[in-house]
This record gives structure tokens, C-alpha cells and sequence, in this order.
């Protein structure tokens, strides 16, 4: 038979337990008085920085850091169109990866506590060299899916051999370069809630990519 080309496409997926999670929140206070509300932000800020530095130490984060101190004013209006006095606002954002979900979950709890902590998110993930194994992994995994899909061709087609012609990010065969994403990473739903007593166990991150080949089979 004479030679036919084959183009495929192969994917590949795999559930890794997240190592790290990037903890947000924002410490704030508010008041009448500008002065007590910056420094009742100042004392707060000092306490969930204190308890990081701890962490660190122990070797539970690996980093944190905090942005600078905001400070605003506004007049509210009340519900019957006057306006009211002053109310001076002030806050603080602060992040920390944690590396020991157990710490992150007495941290949490401690830091929770105060009304002048807020938690934005946890964010779960891995950290980069487990990162970039996986992601090697899972390519090659996904080129050897292309390859076994369009030997399946070729033998529903009766050819003997195929040979790879190309091989490429899902988008880049065909002129088709519109913004590929070679690699996808989510992270399953967490365990736990954002109570009172915090516990939050490691998640599944997921690290998924697909391939297209081009193979000439004869």
C-alpha cells in the first residue's frame, strides 16, 4: 500500500498530593481615629508576622512575606441621605507558603481568631522541581499514547511500520498556534472547612497535558 499519514492526538493525566499551600490573608482594623486604627493594624500585623517567623524557623514555611500597610478614610452616608463622621480604615496583606499542612491548620486557627484577620484563600500546589518532573512524566506519557494510537491506525489499515513526522503541543500542527497551553494543573477540592478549629488536609493536584502527532505509516 502506499504510504498514508496518520495524525493523532495523545493525552495524559496524573494526581500528585500537593507539598505546599499558599495561605492569603488581609489583617485590617477600622475605627474612628486614624491613630488607634493604624496602631491596633500595627499590633495585629506584628502577631501573624511573629508566628510565620516561627514557623520558619521550624522549617513548616518556607517563605512569607507582607505588602505594605494601606491606609484610607471615607464618610459614610447614612439611611437617610446624611452624611456621617469620619471612618478610618487600614490594612495589611500577608502570604506564606506552608510545607506542613498540620502547622498550616494551627496557624489558621490561631490567626482566625482575631476580627481583624481575614483569610483570602488557600492555595494548594507543588513545589517547583516536583513540578517539573511530573510535567516530564506526563509529556512522554501522552507522546507514547500518540505513538500506540497511531500504531492502532496503522494496524486497522494493514501497514507494517509507522515512522513519527512530527509531534507537538495541541494547537502548534495545522498552523494553528492560537495560545497553547501545553500543561493544565488543578487542584481537587479540599478537605476541611474554614471553621473555627481549622483542618485541611493535603490535596490532589492534577497535572494533565495532551500532544498531537504526525506519523507516516507504510
Amino acid at each position: 500500500m502506499s504510504d498514508v499519514v496518520i495524525t493523532v492526538r495523545g493525552e495524559s493525566e496524573r494526581r500528585v498530593t500537593a507539598e505546599q499551600a499558599v495561605v492569603r490573608i488581609a489583617v485590617r482594623a477600622d475605627g474612628p481615629e486614624r491613630g488607634p486604627v493604624v496602631e491596633r493594624l500595627q499590633r495585629q500585623a506584628e502577631i501573624v508576622q511573629d508566628g510565620l517567623v516561627a514557623h520558619q524557623r521550624s522549617g513548616e514555611v518556607s517563605e512569607w512575606n507582607s505588602g505594605r500597610a494601606a491606609v484610607w478614610s471615607e464618610r459614610p452616608w447614612s439611611s437617610d441621605g446624611a452624611q456621617l463622621p469620619l471612618v478610618h480604615h487600614a490594612s495589611v496583606d500577608v502570604s506564606a507558603t506552608f510545607v506542613d499542612a498540620a502547622a498550616l491548620s494551627w496557624w489558621l486557627g490561631d490567626v482566625a481568631e482575631s476580627d481583624d484577620v481575614q483569610v483570602v484563600a488557600v492555595d494548594w500546589g507543588l513545589t517547583p522541581d516536583l513540578r517539573a518532573r511530573v510535567e516530564r512524566e506526563v509529556a512522554a506519557d501522552a507522546v507514547r499514547a500518540a505513538v500506540e494510537r497511531a500504531q492502532a491506525y496503522a494496524d486497522a489499515l494493514g501497514a507494517a511500520s509507522i515512522v513519527p513526522v512530527e509531534v507537538a503541543d495541541v494547537g502548534l500542527l495545522g498552523g494553528r498556534p492560537e495560545q497553547p497551553t501545553p500543561f493544565a494543573a488543578r487542584a481537587m477540592a479540599a478537605h476541611g472547612d474554614a471553621g473555627p478549629g481549622f483542618s485541611l488536609q493535603p490535596v490532589d493536584v492534577v497535572v494533565s497535558t495532551a500532544v498531537e502527532g504526525r506519523f507516516r505509516a507504510s
